[in-house]
């Protein structure tokens, strides 16, 4: 028995290594979630290439998912709720726009013999894909067809977004980092993290809440944020990167060869499909440019379905308003 844990742990540290060094990769080269993204793609080569399973325990799981929860609801600020308050009914319909057109997209992907309804719809919602495919199996979907469309989609928007901005928008070609936040340090950070992320999930398993153990950390992380409680404290990059690596290895090592051509098989709908969400919601953020005052590019950049930061690196290098683009 000694010699099986030894070689399952040594299993797990080859696993870890890869997944490390292909988000580290991923990250030179821009590539939005990096971790969770080099994970998947670690643990898919690893599930492909190796009969015996490895599984991600399912408290790992949790605490991962309950880290997203916190990072997502720290976004949350009272300068963006002002912002949105201002143009609160055109902000409210263009949203509800976005929802639909993704929900109709996901609809559409049911044709698709392979792919469940539920599935569809997770696949193909527009923007945060690292939140959808965490809760996406918690919901009965496949989270192997979901991650895997859900970073197409951020895919296909970070090649198209410069390009458009630029040519279309006339945006600026430079580039620059989101907004730097200047909390009370890393400590308190992983004090926020912990706190809430608890608190979070036993609220919101209290609740029966779906996916609360996501949905409750955010919820807590925001109220924080909004008064002022948490000081600005953010989740440390270190422990985010962590649970984007847990998520990604939870999702790539439940691939076999038998899912992965069913997501070869369902990838020429599913492109089409994106491209149309694409191009719907950048109609509907012209809609929400000539509602609002907005200027084209800030709709654009408002309404894109994907790649937050990319999305705010953009607004900010071009002089666009990044906090009503948030």
């Amino acid at each position: 028995m000694d010699g099986g844990r030894g070689r399952r742990l040594l299993d797990w540290l080859g696993v870890l290594v890869v997944a490390i060094a292909v988000s580290a990769l991923f990250s030179l080269v821009g590539v939005p979630s990096a971790p969770l993204f080099g994970a998947l793609v670690a643990g898919l080569a690893r599930a492909l290439s190796h009969p015996t399973g490895l599984r991600v325990p399912t408290r790992v799981s949790a605490a991962a998912q309950a880290v997203i929860g916190v990072s997502i609801g720290a976004l949350v600020q009272t300068d963006t709720l002002r912002s949105v308050a201002e143009h609160w009914l055109a902000v409210l319909l263009v949203t509800v726009g976005t929802l639909l057109v993704s929900l109709l997209a996901g609809q559409l992907m049911r044709l698709h013999p392979d792919v469940s309804a539920v599935t569809g719809a997770f696949s193909l919602i527009a923007g945060g894909a690292a939140g959808v495919t965490s809760m996406a199996r918690d919901l009965g979907a496949d989270e192997r067809v979901v991650a895997v469309l859900q970073y197409l989609r951020v895919l296909l928007v970070l090649l198209a977004m410069p390009l458009v901005a630029t040519a279309v928008y006339g945006a600026s070609a430079g580039g620059g980092a989101p907004p730097a936040e200047h909390g009370p340090g890393w400590p308190a950070g992983l004090l926020f993290t912990v706190v809430c992320g608890v608190v979070g999930a036993v609220l919101g398993r209290l609740a029966h809440i779906p996916v609360g153990v996501l949905l409750g950390p955010m919820a807590v992380a925001a109220a924080g944020d909004l008064t002022g409680v948490t000081a600005g404290a953010t989740v440390p990059g270190v422990v985010e990167a962590a649970a984007f690596l847990a998520i990604g290895l939870q999702v790539g090592l439940t691939f076999t060869r038998d899912s992965l051509r069913l997501v070869g098989r369902a990838l020429p709908l599913a492109i089409v499909l994106i491209i149309g969400v694409v191009v719907a919601c950048a109609g509907l953020g012209a809609v929400l440019s000539a509602t609002t005052g907005a200027s084209p590019l800030e709709g654009y950049l408002a309404t894109t379905p994907g790649g937050l930061y990319a999305v705010l690196a953009t607004a900010t290098g071009s002089g666009a308003d990044a906090t009503f683009v948030l």
